[in-house]
């Protein structure tokens, strides 16, 4: 079974899944202390949040994929009011998120800080896994973890090592955010790799941000899945790239290495939210169904494709509990 935010689901009800959005990206600290600048309303935007799933039911998703983790705002409660008013699935993340360094709470904390022993975030990981999320009872199916254009600082070394030891621990997969444009995803993959993790396990995210199809094709020829999953990002790699790179892929027998998504929200307070849709006009939900899916049908993508992408390839990264 799949874990979601209501509870289980067979994984052949999963239907078609978009298998990177967020509902909430916030920084906790700022909204609590400066709601001025902010302009997080949590009622209003829950309601707004309620609204874009239901439409998104209606376009044919079934299910979305949620990698919030600590770093980005992660607050299930606030998930589970979304969950419980719309037919949308949702899958939750456990993990941490940073380009750089650790949160000062894991700074004296884990191999190599004053008091040593053993890192903290495997035993965090693994609960949120295997018991649930802050006393919620809902569970994380996956782990998530990021390498940027910093590269692999020692404070990410450390997580990224962490979710491959709570991945063997708990049989969990990895979903990662990359920076495409520094080929970081190949890194991700080798200290994964040099951990025992099953590169077959890995969703390297953000490979849709490069047209590079020699290191799209070394990633998935090592295994990992490719997250084509920013679409609607235009000022990061065009549409037209962006929907020709998949066509490519899938010309040339890749299909089965990608899953589609946007890395949209329902509310980010990394920019003024009057800014995004003059910046990121077609960064929502109904992007792909609206416009990505039409544009790689004209490009010859066929329908089994396109069902293997939405479909095939996101139950199959999901579908890892009870052996099955």
């Amino acid at each position: 079974m799949v874990e979601t935010v209501r509870g289980d689901v067979a994984p052949d009800d999963l239907g078609r899944v978009l298998m990177h959005e967020h509902l909430f990206v916030l920084s906790p600290e700022f909204v609590a202390n400066y709601p001025e600048h902010d302009g997080f309303r949590e009622d209003e935007h829950i309601a707004e949040a309620v609204r874009r799933l239901h439409e998104l039911k209606a376009a044919g998703i079934d299910t979305i994929v949620d990698p919030t983790v600590i770093g980005l705002g992660r607050y299930i409660p606030r998930v589970q009011r979304v969950a419980a008013e719309v037919g949308v699935n949702i899958v939750v993340a456990t993990g941490l998120y940073t380009y750089n360094d650790v949160p000062h709470y894991l700074h004296f904390r884990g191999p190599g800080t004053i008091l040593d022993g053993e890192d903290p975030l495997v035993a965090m990981f693994a609960g949120d896994i295997r018991d649930g999320i802050a006393g919620t009872g809902v569970k994380a199916s996956f782990l998530k973890c990021a390498t940027d254009e910093p590269g692999v600082t020692p404070g990410v070394e450390r997580v990224l090592r962490a979710v491959a030891k709570a991945s063997l621990e708990t049989g969990a997969p990895i979903m990662t955010h990359t920076h495409a444009a520094t080929r970081r995803g190949l890194e991700q993959q080798e200290i994964l790799a040099s951990e025992g993790v099953d590169l077959s396990r890995v969703l390297v995210g953000h490979s849709g941000d490069s047209a590079d199809l020699d290191y799209l094709t070394e990633l998935a020829d090592r295994g990992s899945l490719l997250g084509m999953d920013r679409f609607g990002l235009d000022l990061m790699l065009p549409f037209e790239e962006r929907v020709a790179t998949v066509a490519a892929m899938c010309e040339r027998g890749y299909a089965g290495s990608m899953v589609l998504s946007h890395d949209a929200s329902c509310y980010i307070d990394w920019l003024p939210a009057e800014l995004l849709p003059a910046m990121a006009p077609n960064w929502h939900y109904l992007h792909i169904v609206r416009d990505v899916l039409p544009a790689l049908r004209e490009r010859g993508v066929s329908e089994k494709d396109i069902n293997t992408m939405l479909v095939d390839n996101p139950r199959r990264f999901l579908a890892w509990r009870d052996g099955v």
